[in-house]
């Protein structure tokens, strides 16, 4: 079994090929295809490691589409002041597929 974790998004992902990962907004058009950096390579009882090494794999992958998160609600209140404060945010998203780890 091979699989790689990359770094995507902020955050560290376990992926192997034909994976599904929702990640924060990447730069790119739906249908393209981003190269993603490698940090761990396992192909079977071979691990890979070395930054020397992992600069020659390639992690590839396809843009599905670009999403939105939920919305998260942040209040802020202080008691007997009249201080009330509401704000939302709603993270950009991109969902893609892992198309090829050489």
């Amino acid at each position: 079994m091979v699989y790689a974790i990359i770094r995507a998004g902020g955050r560290q992902e376990k992926v192997s090929v034909g994976d599904f990962v929702t990640l924060n907004r990447v730069a790119g058009e739906v249908g393209g295809t981003i190269e993603l950096p490698a940090l761990l390579l396992v192909d079977g009882d071979k691990l890979t490691t070395k930054a020397a090494d992992l600069a020659k794999v390639k992690v590839t992958a396809e843009i599905l589409e670009d999403l939105r998160g939920k919305k998260i609600v942040i209040q802020k209140y202080k008691n007997k002041t009249g201080y009330k404060k509401r704000q939302g945010h709603r993270q950009e998203l991109t969902r893609i597929k892992i198309t090829g780890i050489k």
